[in-house]
């Protein structure tokens, strides 16, 4: 049985790598080119925008409606395939849901942990961005583009669970236990993770990649001690809803956003 685990070892890192290629990993090799263009770029990096939560097509709301649903639903498939691939190699008996840090047990509980991660978080996050904005290493970030329509609000929060879910699922669930199963420590599957999460952010500048590298460690060292993986999203949504819309509401109002 020992001999099995070690020589599949080296196929479930192989399983994370291609895991990341369909996925966060792709964003990351993505972002890397984006930050190489925009520095040799002739305008200054802290002059540059990076827009998010775009319209496709605003002159018709109904398409644009449509494209914004593929965009924030597909990548919840990503999430699911990792968990799939967990439970297919997950030793019999066991619920890879529960194991995680998936399942229902407790959810008024998950749900007080991530608002107050998110509470934690949502204050140095915006100073520490404005900073890397005033020292010239991070672009202006337009967060919410979306037409005003009635669903765009609802889009917004949909694109914040999105994200929520399937990063956490992928960089903190997935990636975190599949390298543990490969005979990581806990520190270095976490470490890595974090350089892949602040790596998909580099398009928005270094403060992106700073700031999110941090977001990852934290967000590790918590499932690390708390093995539950729904805190982590909820409070991820809650600061990209913050972030969504309160940017869509702000924007013209507040000058320094």
């Amino acid at each position: 049985m020992a001999a099995t685990a070690v020589r599949a070892r080296p196929h479930l890192v192989l399983e994370t790598v291609i895991v990341l290629g369909v996925s966060l990993g792709k964003s990351g090799i993505y972002s890397i080119l984006n930050i190489i263009n925009r520095l040799t770029y002739e305008v200054p990096l802290s002059q540059q925008t990076s827009t998010m939560n775009s319209s496709v097509t605003p002159d018709r709301p109904w398409l644009d409606l449509a494209y914004q649903f593929a965009d924030n639903l597909l990548p919840f498939c990503m999430a699911f395939l990792a968990i799939y691939l967990l439970w297919r190699v997950w030793p019999p008996g066991t619920n890879v849901w529960t194991a995680i840090g998936l399942d229902g047990r407790r959810p008024w509980r998950d749900i007080a942990w991530g608002l107050a991660i998110a509470l934690f978080i949502l204050g140095p996050a915006l100073g520490f961005y404005l900073f890397a904005r005033h020292i010239g290493i991070n672009t202006t970030i337009v967060m919410a583009d979306l037409s005003a329509t009635w669903w765009t609000i609802p889009m917004y929060c949909l694109a914040a669970f999105q994200n929520g879910f399937l990063e956490e699922v992928i960089m903190i669930g997935y990636l975190t236990t599949r390298w543990r199963q490969s005979g990581w420590n806990s520190a270095a599957a976490i470490g890595v993770s974090a350089v892949i999460r602040g790596s998909y952010h580099l398009y928005q500048g270094f403060g992106g990649f700073l700031s999110n590298m941090v977001f990852g460690l934290l967000l590790g060292w918590i499932y690390q001690r708390t093995r539950r993986l729904w805190p982590l999203i909820v409070a991820h949504t809650v600061i990209d809803i913050v972030a969504f819309v309160g940017y869509s509401l702000l924007a013209g109002v507040v000058g320094w956003l």
